[in-house]
This record gives structure tokens, C-alpha cells and sequence, in this order.
């Protein structure tokens, strides 16, 4: 995938800033790390959601924004109290701007141990083929 011809414009950035709006949920949103790989047929996007239950991931496609939320709910075993603390629970946000060249209607989405995988396939007019020659 080209820089000129990207599927979809990808931004790095850590926790999510606020512009104007303020979170409804007393923690901090994260910006989770994704890899997009390019084949024939389509994209497919893996993203690390860690402590997000499956019933808790929202994905949405408003006209060319495919927005990924993640909730956490993080809970404490009884009877515990947290001795040492390297992992930050949060919830997660990522947005991606797509281009004609995504099928919208085939976008497909699985979830297993923590990893979501986007599956966007490629529109009809954006996969590679062969041109035949003709002979005259």
C-alpha cells in the first residue's frame, strides 16, 4: 500500500484528545496500535483491544469514518488490593477515513483473546486484473 493510493488514512497517536466533548466514563480512552495488511482481495486490520469483552466493541460506519470503540470493565478479584500497577485500564477509540475503494457493505469483524480483526474487502473497480490482449 502506497502512501499515494492508502485505503485509509491511519494517525498515531497515544490517548485520544478531547475536542470540545467530555467523556462520559471517569478513565482514560487510548488510541490502540493497529496493523493493516494489503492483499488481493482485501484489507485486513488487527487491533489489540486487551480487557475489552466482546459484547462491549462498537464498531460504526458513518458515510466514509469507520469509528472502533472498545469498553473496559476491568474488575478486581475480592478480597485483593493492587500491590504494583504497570498496566493502564482504559477504554479505546480509533477511527479510520476509508476510500472508494472499500466494499462497504462486505466489512466483517471478529474478535478472539483480546485481538479484533477487520476484514474490509476490496470494491469490484479497486482489485488488480489481468487485461487481455486482442489480436486483430
Amino acid at each position: 500500500m502506497t502512501e499515494k493510493n492508502q485505503a485509509m488514512e491511519v494517525k498515531d497517536q497515544k490517548q485520544v484528545p478531547v475536542k470540545g466533548s467530555e467523556r462520559t466514563r471517569d478513565w482514560p480512552c487510548f488510541v490502540p496500535r493497529a496493523d493493516i495488511v494489503e492483499t488481493k482481495e482485501d484489507y485486513v486490520l488487527t487491533m489489540d483491544l486487551p480487557g475489552v469483552d466482546e459484547k462491549e466493541i462498537d464498531i460504526t460506519l458513518d458515510k466514509n469514518t469507520l469509528t472502533i470503540n472498545g469498553y473496559s470493565n476491568v474488575e478486581r478479584p475480592e478480597g485483593y488490593s493492587l500491590a504494583a500497577a504497570e498496566y493502564r485500564v482504559g477504554d479505546y477509540e480509533r477511527s479510520f477515513r476509508l476510500t472508494d475503494t472499500i466494499d462497504r457493505e462486505g466489512i466483517q469483524a471478529s474478535y478472539t483473546d483480546g485481538v479484533l480483526n477487520l476484514t474490509l474487502p476490496k470494491a469490484e473497480e479497486a482489485k488488480a486484473r489481468k487485461i487481455p490482449v486482442q489480436v486483430e
